[in-house]
Protein backbone atom coordinates (compact mmCIF):
# COMPACT_ATOMS: atom_id res chain seq x y z
CA UNK A 1 0.00 0.00 0.00
CA UNK A 2 1.48 3.60 -1.26
CA UNK A 3 2.27 5.46 1.86
CA UNK A 4 0.40 8.75 1.83
CA UNK A 5 3.49 11.73 1.20
CA UNK A 6 5.06 13.48 4.19
CA UNK A 7 3.70 16.63 5.15
CA UNK A 8 5.82 20.10 3.93
CA UNK A 9 7.92 21.13 7.11
CA UNK A 10 7.25 24.08 8.83
CA UNK A 11 9.84 27.06 9.14
CA UNK A 12 10.32 29.69 11.09
CA UNK A 13 12.91 32.41 9.83
CA UNK A 14 13.17 36.30 10.31
CA UNK A 15 12.64 38.58 7.12
CA UNK A 16 14.10 42.64 6.41
CA UNK A 17 11.38 44.49 6.50
CA UNK A 18 10.54 48.51 7.03
CA UNK A 19 10.18 47.68 10.86
CA UNK A 20 13.43 45.69 11.31
CA UNK A 21 12.22 42.73 11.12
CA UNK A 22 9.43 40.41 10.36
CA UNK A 23 8.84 36.89 11.79
CA UNK A 24 7.27 34.55 9.27
CA UNK A 25 6.13 31.15 9.61
CA UNK A 26 6.51 28.81 6.26
CA UNK A 27 5.01 25.51 5.19
CA UNK A 28 4.76 24.26 1.48
CA UNK A 29 5.70 25.23 -1.87
CA UNK A 30 3.72 26.87 -4.95
CA UNK A 31 2.29 29.84 -5.13
CA UNK A 32 2.32 32.40 -2.46
CA UNK A 33 -0.13 32.91 -0.03
CA UNK A 34 0.68 35.49 2.84
CA UNK A 35 -1.65 35.00 5.74
CA UNK A 36 -1.94 38.33 8.39
CA UNK A 37 -3.47 37.92 11.54
CA UNK A 38 -5.66 40.74 13.79
CA UNK A 39 -6.07 41.41 17.18
CA UNK A 40 -4.62 39.94 19.82
CA UNK A 41 -3.90 37.42 17.89
CA UNK A 42 -0.13 35.56 15.94
CA UNK A 43 0.90 33.91 12.87
CA UNK A 44 -0.44 31.07 15.47
CA UNK A 45 -4.13 31.88 14.68
CA UNK A 46 -3.42 30.36 10.86
CA UNK A 47 -1.99 26.80 12.41
CA UNK A 48 -5.32 25.20 10.79
CA UNK A 49 -4.25 26.76 7.26
CA UNK A 50 -0.62 26.24 6.91
CA UNK A 51 -0.60 22.73 5.83
CA UNK A 52 -3.62 22.70 4.71
CA UNK A 53 -2.43 24.95 1.95
CA UNK A 54 0.43 23.67 2.05
CA UNK A 55 -1.08 19.99 1.04
CA UNK A 56 -3.17 21.93 -1.55
CA UNK A 57 -0.14 22.66 -3.56
CA UNK A 58 0.82 26.13 -1.97
CA UNK A 59 3.60 27.88 -0.73
CA UNK A 60 1.40 29.06 3.07
CA UNK A 61 3.16 32.20 5.10
CA UNK A 62 1.28 33.10 8.02
CA UNK A 63 3.70 36.43 9.78
CA UNK A 64 3.55 38.22 13.30
CA UNK A 65 2.26 42.03 12.13
CA UNK A 66 4.80 44.77 13.64
CA UNK A 67 4.11 44.84 17.22
CA UNK A 68 3.70 40.79 17.56
CA UNK A 69 5.32 38.03 18.68
CA UNK A 70 9.13 37.86 17.21
CA UNK A 71 8.52 41.21 14.77
CA UNK A 72 10.10 44.17 15.58
CA UNK A 73 8.53 46.85 17.81
CA UNK A 74 9.34 49.88 16.65
CA UNK A 75 8.59 52.78 19.65
CA UNK A 76 7.03 55.32 17.54
CA UNK A 77 3.28 55.03 18.35
CA UNK A 78 2.85 56.33 14.43
CA UNK A 79 4.99 53.39 13.57
CA UNK A 80 2.16 51.37 13.98
CA UNK A 81 -0.11 53.59 10.61
CA UNK A 82 -1.63 51.34 7.68
CA UNK A 83 0.81 52.29 4.72
CA UNK A 84 4.02 50.94 6.84
CA UNK A 85 2.01 47.90 7.65
CA UNK A 86 1.64 47.72 4.13
CA UNK A 87 5.21 48.31 3.14
CA UNK A 88 6.02 45.54 5.61
CA UNK A 89 3.69 42.84 3.60
CA UNK A 90 5.42 43.94 0.64
CA UNK A 91 8.84 43.18 2.17
CA UNK A 92 8.01 40.06 3.22
CA UNK A 93 7.20 38.79 -0.25
CA UNK A 94 10.09 40.40 -1.66
CA UNK A 95 12.10 38.59 0.80
CA UNK A 96 10.49 35.40 -0.01
CA UNK A 97 12.05 35.99 -3.17
CA UNK A 98 8.37 36.50 -4.83
CA UNK A 99 7.13 39.23 -7.39
CA UNK A 100 3.37 38.41 -6.55
CA UNK A 101 1.79 37.27 -3.48
CA UNK A 102 -2.31 36.14 -2.99
CA UNK A 103 -3.09 38.06 0.70
CA UNK A 104 -5.73 36.37 3.10
CA UNK A 105 -6.07 38.26 6.27
CA UNK A 106 -8.69 38.06 9.78
CA UNK A 107 -9.68 41.02 11.79
CA UNK A 108 -7.00 43.91 10.94
CA UNK A 109 -5.50 41.56 9.13
CA UNK A 110 -8.16 41.69 6.78
CA UNK A 111 -8.00 45.58 6.73
CA UNK A 112 -4.21 46.14 6.22
CA UNK A 113 -5.15 43.33 3.21
CA UNK A 114 -7.45 45.26 1.84
CA UNK A 115 -5.14 47.81 2.32
CA UNK A 116 -2.49 46.01 0.61
CA UNK A 117 -4.30 44.94 -2.26
CA UNK A 118 -6.02 48.48 -2.97
CA UNK A 119 -1.92 50.44 -2.20
CA UNK A 120 0.34 48.10 -3.77
CA UNK A 121 -2.25 46.11 -6.54
CA UNK A 122 1.46 45.20 -8.53
CA UNK A 123 2.31 42.65 -5.62
CA UNK A 124 -0.96 41.26 -4.29
CA UNK A 125 -2.95 39.78 -7.03
CA UNK A 126 -6.08 38.73 -5.02
CA UNK A 127 -7.43 39.56 -1.57
CA UNK A 128 -9.55 37.26 0.96
CA UNK A 129 -11.16 39.10 3.88
CA UNK A 130 -11.90 37.02 7.00
CA UNK A 131 -14.74 38.76 9.55
CA UNK A 132 -13.94 42.45 8.76
CA UNK A 133 -15.40 43.57 5.58
CA UNK A 134 -13.77 45.88 2.85
CA UNK A 135 -15.30 49.67 3.79
CA UNK A 136 -13.69 52.26 1.68
CA UNK A 137 -11.91 55.21 3.06
CA UNK A 138 -14.36 57.76 3.59
CA UNK A 139 -16.78 59.64 6.19
CA UNK A 140 -15.74 61.67 9.44
CA UNK A 141 -12.16 61.16 11.14
CA UNK A 142 -12.65 57.82 12.97
CA UNK A 143 -11.89 59.25 16.56
CA UNK A 144 -15.20 61.57 16.08
CA UNK A 145 -17.07 58.43 15.21
CA UNK A 146 -16.10 56.37 18.36
CA UNK A 147 -16.84 59.77 20.56
CA UNK A 148 -20.29 59.35 19.16
CA UNK A 149 -20.89 55.75 19.73
CA UNK A 150 -22.60 53.92 22.41
CA UNK A 151 -23.95 57.12 24.22
CA UNK A 152 -23.00 57.19 27.98
CA UNK A 153 -20.50 54.11 27.40
CA UNK A 154 -17.50 53.47 25.30
CA UNK A 155 -16.42 52.08 22.26
CA UNK A 156 -13.57 49.63 22.68
CA UNK A 157 -11.46 51.26 19.89
CA UNK A 158 -12.16 54.62 21.43
CA UNK A 159 -11.33 53.10 24.78
CA UNK A 160 -7.52 51.65 23.79
CA UNK A 161 -6.26 54.94 21.83
CA UNK A 162 -5.00 56.35 24.99
CA UNK A 163 -1.65 54.77 25.10
CA UNK A 164 -1.37 53.20 28.62
CA UNK A 165 -4.97 52.80 29.47
CA UNK A 166 -5.73 49.48 28.53
CA UNK A 167 -2.05 47.82 29.15
CA UNK A 168 -3.16 48.93 32.60
CA UNK A 169 -6.23 46.47 32.42
CA UNK A 170 -4.35 43.66 30.36
CA UNK A 171 -0.78 43.05 31.70
CA UNK A 172 -0.99 42.45 35.42
CA UNK A 173 -3.23 39.40 34.11
CA UNK A 174 -2.51 39.05 30.28
CA UNK A 175 -3.71 35.30 30.06
CA UNK A 176 -6.64 35.97 32.08
CA UNK A 177 -7.93 38.74 29.79
CA UNK A 178 -7.11 36.83 26.63
CA UNK A 179 -9.37 34.26 27.31
CA UNK A 180 -11.95 36.11 28.46
CA UNK A 181 -11.61 38.52 25.13
CA UNK A 182 -11.68 35.08 22.95
CA UNK A 183 -14.72 33.88 24.70
CA UNK A 184 -16.11 37.08 24.48
CA UNK A 185 -16.46 36.98 20.75
CA UNK A 186 -16.83 33.27 20.52
CA UNK A 187 -20.37 31.82 19.19
CA UNK A 188 -20.55 29.23 21.96
CA UNK A 189 -19.19 31.34 25.18
CA UNK A 190 -20.70 35.03 23.90
CA UNK A 191 -22.70 36.93 26.15
CA UNK A 192 -26.81 36.25 25.53
CA UNK A 193 -28.81 38.37 23.65
CA UNK A 194 -29.48 41.25 26.08
CA UNK A 195 -26.43 40.95 28.12
CA UNK A 196 -24.38 43.81 28.35
CA UNK A 197 -22.16 44.29 24.87
CA UNK A 198 -18.62 43.34 25.59
CA UNK A 199 -17.44 45.75 22.62
CA UNK A 200 -18.21 48.95 25.40
CA UNK A 201 -16.93 49.78 28.48
CA UNK A 202 -18.85 51.63 31.28
CA UNK A 203 -17.45 54.42 32.21
CA UNK A 204 -15.24 54.67 34.72
CA UNK A 205 -14.85 50.77 33.99
CA UNK A 206 -12.97 47.98 32.32
CA UNK A 207 -13.51 46.01 29.15
CA UNK A 208 -12.98 43.07 31.12
CA UNK A 209 -16.35 43.32 32.92
CA UNK A 210 -18.09 42.55 30.67
CA UNK A 211 -16.13 39.52 29.50
CA UNK A 212 -17.85 35.31 30.19
CA UNK A 213 -16.46 34.17 32.65
CA UNK A 214 -14.88 30.22 33.45
CA UNK A 215 -16.34 29.17 30.28
CA UNK A 216 -13.33 28.10 27.24
CA UNK A 217 -14.47 28.50 23.71
CA UNK A 218 -14.59 24.84 21.62
CA UNK A 219 -11.93 26.50 19.46
CA UNK A 220 -9.45 27.47 22.23
CA UNK A 221 -7.62 24.69 24.12
CA UNK A 222 -5.25 25.13 27.07
CA UNK A 223 -1.95 24.73 25.12
CA UNK A 224 -3.25 27.38 22.59
CA UNK A 225 -3.73 29.90 25.16
CA UNK A 226 -0.72 29.15 26.83
CA UNK A 227 0.97 30.14 23.46
CA UNK A 228 -1.20 32.97 23.26
CA UNK A 229 -0.52 34.46 26.56
CA UNK A 230 3.28 33.64 26.70
CA UNK A 231 3.54 35.53 23.47
CA UNK A 232 1.45 38.66 25.10
CA UNK A 233 3.59 37.91 28.36
CA UNK A 234 6.83 38.41 26.36
CA UNK A 235 6.21 41.48 24.17
CA UNK A 236 3.28 43.53 26.49
CA UNK A 237 0.25 44.84 24.68
CA UNK A 238 1.49 48.32 23.38
CA UNK A 239 2.35 46.88 20.11
CA UNK A 240 -0.81 44.96 19.13
CA UNK A 241 -2.72 48.58 20.76
CA UNK A 242 -1.15 51.11 18.91
CA UNK A 243 -2.63 49.66 15.45
CA UNK A 244 -6.11 51.22 17.50
CA UNK A 245 -3.75 54.48 17.71
CA UNK A 246 -3.48 55.29 14.25
CA UNK A 247 -6.62 55.06 12.76
CA UNK A 248 -7.15 58.84 12.42
CA UNK A 249 -3.87 58.86 10.80
CA UNK A 250 -4.54 56.04 8.56
CA UNK A 251 -7.67 58.35 7.41
CA UNK A 252 -5.03 61.15 6.37
CA UNK A 253 -2.52 58.88 4.67
CA UNK A 254 -5.36 57.25 2.85
CA UNK A 255 -7.66 60.41 1.30
CA UNK A 256 -6.17 60.25 -1.74
CA UNK A 257 -8.45 56.01 -2.14
CA UNK A 258 -11.04 57.76 -0.82
CA UNK A 259 -14.25 55.30 -2.10
CA UNK A 260 -11.87 53.51 -3.78
CA UNK A 261 -12.64 50.10 -5.26
CA UNK A 262 -10.25 46.92 -4.34
CA UNK A 263 -10.18 45.29 -8.46
CA UNK A 264 -8.31 42.03 -8.02
CA UNK A 265 -9.94 38.61 -7.36
CA UNK A 266 -11.26 38.78 -3.71
CA UNK A 267 -13.13 36.45 -0.98
CA UNK A 268 -15.32 37.41 2.21
CA UNK A 269 -15.69 34.89 4.41
CA UNK A 270 -17.80 36.14 8.09
CA UNK A 271 -19.55 34.82 10.87
CA UNK A 272 -23.04 35.33 11.44
CA UNK A 273 -22.66 35.90 15.14
CA UNK A 274 -20.15 38.46 14.69
CA UNK A 275 -20.49 42.10 15.40
CA UNK A 276 -17.72 43.19 12.69
CA UNK A 277 -20.76 41.04 9.91
CA UNK A 278 -23.50 42.70 11.25
CA UNK A 279 -22.39 45.84 11.95
CA UNK A 280 -20.98 46.46 8.54
CA UNK A 281 -23.66 45.08 7.06
CA UNK A 282 -23.92 47.68 4.15
CA UNK A 283 -20.70 46.88 3.53
CA UNK A 284 -20.93 43.70 2.51
CA UNK A 285 -24.19 44.94 0.45
CA UNK A 286 -21.81 47.55 -1.24
CA UNK A 287 -19.58 44.75 -2.77
CA UNK A 288 -20.93 44.73 -6.08
CA UNK A 289 -19.09 48.38 -6.25
CA UNK A 290 -16.63 47.71 -3.64
CA UNK A 291 -15.21 44.69 -4.66
CA UNK A 292 -16.46 44.27 -8.07
CA UNK A 293 -13.71 40.94 -8.55
CA UNK A 294 -15.42 39.06 -5.63
CA UNK A 295 -15.55 35.28 -6.58
CA UNK A 296 -17.45 34.69 -3.51
CA UNK A 297 -18.85 36.21 0.08
CA UNK A 298 -20.11 33.60 2.89
CA UNK A 299 -21.43 34.52 5.57
CA UNK A 300 -21.02 31.16 8.51
CA UNK A 301 -24.72 30.73 10.74
CA UNK A 302 -23.90 29.98 14.19
CA UNK A 303 -19.81 31.44 13.61
CA UNK A 304 -18.70 34.02 15.59
CA UNK A 305 -15.39 35.77 15.31
CA UNK A 306 -11.88 33.78 15.47
CA UNK A 307 -13.68 32.36 12.39
CA UNK A 308 -10.72 30.10 10.97
CA UNK A 309 -10.68 28.97 14.17
CA UNK A 310 -14.20 28.26 15.57
CA UNK A 311 -14.98 26.91 11.75
CA UNK A 312 -11.58 25.84 10.61
CA UNK A 313 -12.58 22.95 8.43
CA UNK A 314 -15.20 25.28 6.17
CA UNK A 315 -12.88 27.61 6.18
CA UNK A 316 -10.23 26.15 4.77
CA UNK A 317 -12.60 24.54 2.01
CA UNK A 318 -13.78 27.86 1.54
CA UNK A 319 -10.14 29.07 0.83
CA UNK A 320 -8.88 26.33 -1.30
CA UNK A 321 -11.67 26.52 -3.96
CA UNK A 322 -10.98 30.38 -4.25
CA UNK A 323 -7.39 30.30 -4.64
CA UNK A 324 -8.05 27.31 -6.99
CA UNK A 325 -10.04 29.22 -8.85
CA UNK A 326 -7.53 32.05 -9.21
CA UNK A 327 -5.75 33.07 -12.48
CA UNK A 328 -1.99 31.52 -12.85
Amino acid sequence: MAQPAPAAAVTHRLVPSPAGRIHVVEQGSGPLVLLVHGFPESWYSWRHQLPVLAAAGYRAVALDVRGYGRSSKPGDVAAYRMLELVEDNVAVVHALGEPTAVIVGHDWGATIAANSALVRPEVFRAVGLLSVPYAPRGGPRPSEVFARMGGEEEFYAGYFQEPGRAEDEIEPDVRGWLAGFYAALSADTMPSAGAPDPHFVSRGGRLRDRFPSGRMPAWLGQDDLDFYAAEFERTGLTGALNRYRNMDRDWEDLAGFDGAAITQPSLFIGGALDASTTWMADAIAAYPVTLPGLVSSRVLDGCGHWIQQERRDEVNDILTGWLASLPA
